[in-house]
């Protein structure tokens, strides 16, 4: 179980989020700041068209913000992740793969977000940081402001110390063997305007 740790549960001040807000912009990077978790997933859903192709990260920042389900919803979108969870991993690993590989629209969070922009994610399997990298069409983060750290060492020790340790002890309610860092992506800047999207939650959100 994670401990209280004021490095990485307070959340930014007004000030610091317009700053990031600002770097984010900078980097080519569309940024909007909200105040709460209702108003983060009103912002997801006025980006996301009824009918849309998406998948979703496993993302305990958008259960805390009444997205999961809603995204998972196949009379409100082309959910993939109800798709892909009725296959079989066995004998349809390749048509897996394919299906989440490039989804027009991906939705997630990250672990850590710079005071300069840069965001930071990690994952065991890598299977959702393709699609948040280059092969998603439109890329959406819900970010709680708690996630904002000053450099790139504190966010890498931020996912390694704090994320990874509540990480590992969900997975170990489901696999022994626990979890950990298998690959990290560092997005510094976004190629394509308009492709992605950070939503800053005032409020603290996720973990």
């Amino acid at each position: 179980m994670i401990q209280d740790n004021p490095q990485f549960d307070t959340p930014g001040d007004a000030a610091t989020l317009e700053r990031v807000a600002e770097q984010l912009r900078a980097r080519n990077i569309e940024a909007i700041i909200v105040s709460n978790a209702s108003q983060a997933r009103q912002a997801v859903l006025e980006r996301v068209p009824p009918g849309a192709e998406v998948h979703s990260g496993k993302s305990k920042t958008l259960q805390e913000a009444g997205l999961t389900e809603l995204l998972n919803d196949p009379a409100r979108f082309d959910a993939l992740r109800p798709r892909y969870l009725k296959m079989d991993r066995q004998t349809q690993g390749r048509e897996i793969r394919k299906l989440i590989g490039s989804p027009d629209y991906m939705v997630g969070s990250i672990q850590a977000i710079t005071e300069d922009g840069v965001l930071v994610t990690a994952s065991a399997t890598g299977s959702q940081l393709g699609p948040f990298a280059n092969t998603a069409g439109k890329v959406i983060f819900v970010v709680g402001s708690q996630k904002i750290v000053p450099n790139l060492a504190a966010a890498l020790q931020r996912v390694r110390e704090y994320v990874l340790p509540w990480e590992d002890a969900q997975v170990r309610k489901v696999v022994p063997s626990g979890s950990f860092v298998g690959k990290i992506l560092i997005i510094e800047r976004e190629w394509v305007k308009g492709r992605m999207t950070v939503v800053l939650v005032r409020q603290p959100i996720g973990i």
